[in-house]
């Protein structure tokens, strides 16, 4: 009988912060890159790497890249870390570059899942990828972290493989494939490697490195945080099923500490909707690390086991991670070619992590969690320094000082015991919890230290301000509109029509109305002309027809006009996905042969109605919104007069019907793992019209 797992950390809680306050680095300092090549390797004395970490994206050595933060973690513990970047996937000898690594691979897609970054949500091939150097297309393959696990395999095939990033944290159990419209197995499965990371990886995989040099086996560590892998139960711990959570709840009580979620198998997912609705359900409320269960899931002959989320790190852990040597620039290997992903972020800060918001279409909060991880001041400001000595070309700017939203930073439930306890999948909805502090004095203070750094002209806030929680707090519309605001704020309200909203666990337009108040006036005192850009999504599940129309009029009313749109893409493991999906409204009690339905948009056609509705102004757009309108029995907005949406005539020259958008559209918040890069999958800007004189 195996002995009952403790998701007890072998290691003392804060193993991080101790090991990097003395850096264990080869040769008494950090290398200038981790080497990706041989003759790297020699220029560092190294005649083998101890764990070669593999990605999808280019090797930039910027905290805000997966591959650099952990490669630099493991270098700071004392391990010879190399890179693998973008490899020709055709055959292993790109995977042989470094030689055999000692103890194992590391194996990622990068920042974003492969097929979120290759394919629109209409399934179209992008052309451009933010993640490559000159923002080349092509240099990754679909589904890259199973492609990338077998071609290590085939180099070194008794290497130990892990997965992680965003691309294996969100495939971790069997899900939905938008882009094969079928649901696959887990991404372990299919990949075939040991073990698999999910979520902040930080202390796991420091774990797992000293582990495994210590001569235990990859596959059978079992009891780290934010783990999965292929186990069997213990014989001692009691299987709750998944069928009716209320009574799986009671049970747990009566069984405290031994026992596991067990999930309807992948075999009875993939053909019962029903099944993967309950699945899904249960996933989301098991995400809080003071209360998860262990979870597992049959796959064929074999157990996948997941271990409970990991706690979120300290902020003297997050601290830790963001000081590390880092050269916060892309490898010389790409000269002069530029990395937009990183022209993006380069002059911006990530000062939290995580997000309470649980907004279904996005994914922060099964990669990142709920609960908020801070740095601090200190560690800030000595980044803010560092941008301001050591970047290139570095102008004074400050692009952005946030993170998944801009303002939930130190935001926390007043009680740790109710924090841990709590099982709800949003903090702020469907409204804002009494139990969560909303104060914005610390950001306050934080924004007004920043402006104070020597050579700072100007600091940004371009992350998503969460307005539902910025319109408690007066004084912080104010500074952030005098001193952290360009000519336009973006903001993402999503929707109008509470249908959708509630759907999205999005507040209702007129919190959004009362942030734009407060804002107006703030520009005004401050004697300048701002304008709020709002965000809207077409095509999300529990969307009518009638919904969009009345978004479409909501936005001439206001006169707005979307430059470019955003659809909604089905993202893995998302709650709206699983609503897309199974036509069930997860955020309710989901039992045998029964649960709320969601009406979907699932339809080319009416994909584009809803798209077209967000572009009413575009001429293009006209005879298929006519058609629409006139089937909806809605000809009456058809006309010339301002209260009707769209006109009768037909301008020369237009009507094709494909609008002039732009050709890619995205999921904003689907997939990232922090709030920068992501901005290059977004439907772009937003524009008003011109203000009247």
């Amino acid at each position: 009988m195996r002995p009952q797992i403790s998701y007890r950390s072998k290691l003392p809680e804060n193993t991080m912060n101790q090991m990097m306050t003395a850096p264990k680095y080869i040769g008494g300092r950090a290398a200038p890159f981790l080497p990706m090549t041989r003759a790297e390797m020699t220029r560092l004395g190294w005649d083998e790497c101890d764990i070669i970490l593999v990605t999808g994206d280019a090797y930039v050595d910027h905290p805000s890249f997966g591959m650099a933060l952990i490669g630099r973690l493991l270098e700071a513990e004392g391990y010879r870390v190399g890179i693998i970047s973008q490899p020709d996937w055709q055959s292993a000898d790109a995977f042989r570059e470094l030689g055999r690594p000692r103890l194992f691979f590391g194996v990622t897609g990068g920042n974003l899942d492969s097929m979120v970054n290759r394919y629109t949500s209409d399934r179209k091939l992008r052309s451009d990828d933010a993640y490559t150097a000159g923002g080349e297309g092509g240099k990754r393959p679909d589904r890259c972290t199973i492609v990338y696990t077998q071609r290590c395999r085939e180099a070194y095939k008794d290497v130990p493989v892990i997965l992680g990033g965003i691309e294996a944290s969100l495939r971790r159990i069997a899900h939905y494939d938008y882009w094969s419209d079928k649901v696959r197995r887990s991404i372990l499965a299919d990949a075939k490697a040991d073990l698999l990371v999910y979520g902040n990886a930080e202390r796991a995989i420091v774990e797992l490195a000293n582990r495994i040099a210590q001569g235990e086996v990859a596959r059978e560590i079992d009891d780290v945080r934010g783990v999965a892998l292929f186990r069997s139960v213990p014989e001692d711990y009691t299987e709750l099923p998944a069928d009716d959570l209320d009574s799986a709840d009671e049970a747990a009580t009566r069984h405290p500490g031994k026992t596991v979620i067990r999930l309807p198998s992948f075999e009875v997912v993939e053909k019962d909707k029903d099944a993967y609705a309950r699945a899904s359900r249960v996933l989301h409320r098991e995400a809080n690390p003071g209360n998860a269960r262990p979870m597992v899931q049959r796959h064929g002959d074999r157990d996948l086991w997941l271990n409970p989320p990991p706690i979120p790190l300290k902020s003297e852990e997050m601290d830790a991670v963001y000081d590390l040597p880092y050269a916060r620039i892309p490898h010389p290997s790409y000269m002069d070619a530029k990395v937009p992903a990183y022209e993006m972020i380069k002059a911006s800060v990530t000062i939290m992590r995580g997000c309470f918001g649980g907004c279904t279409f996005c994914s922060i909060t099964e990669h990142e969690g709920r609960v908020i991880q801070n740095r601090s001041e200190a560690s800030i400001l000595r980044e803010i320094e560092l941008i301001r000595d050591k970047t290139p070309g570095f102008k004074g700017v400050i692009s952005d000082v946030g993170g998944p939203t801009a303002n939930m930073y130190r935001m926390a439930c007043k009680d740790p015991n109710i924090e841990k306890n709590c099982r709800l999948p949003s903090c702020v909805f469907p409204d804002i919890c009494p139990n969560l502090n909303t104060s914005h004095d610390d950001l306050i203070q934080l924004y007004r230290k920043v402006r104070e750094v020597d050579g700072i002209k100007k600091v940004m806030v371009a992350s998503g301000v969460r307005y539902d929680l910025a319109v408690r707090s007066p004084e912080y519309v104010e500074e952030l509109v005098t001193h952290h605001v360009g000519g336009y704020l973006k903001i993402a309200p999503e929707h109008t029509e509470r249908g959708p909203l509630d759907v999205m666990m999005k507040p209702g337009i007129g919190t959004y109305d009362k942030f734009k108040e407060m804002f107006d006036a703030a520009a005004e005192k401050a004697g300048k002309k701002y304008y709020l850009i709002p965000y809207f999504i077409a095509a999300h599940p529990g969307t009518t027809d009638e919904d969009m129309m009345n978004l479409a009029l909501w936005l001439k009313k206001n006169r707005y006009r979307a430059d470019q749109v955003q659809t909604f893409l089905p993202s893995p493991m998302a709650t709206a996905t699983a609503m897309y999906h199974t036509g069930v409204n997860t955020l309710r009690g989901v039992r045998r042969g029964g649960g709320e339905k969601v009406d979907t948009v699932r339809g080319g056609r009416q994909r584009r109605i809803h798209k077209a509705f967000l572009r009413y102004h575009d001429p293009d757009n006209w005879p298929l919104l006519r058609e629409a309108l006139k089937s909806m029995g809605r000809a009456d907005l058809i006309g010339p007069r301002p209260d009707q949406l769209i006109p009768a005539h037909q301008p020369v020259g237009t009507g094709s019907g494909n609008g002039k958008g732009p050709k890619k559209f995205g999921n904003r918040s689907s997939s990232r793992p922090n709030s920068r890069p992501m901005k290059f999958t977004t439907k772009g800007n937003q524009y008003p019209s011109k203000p009247k004189k």
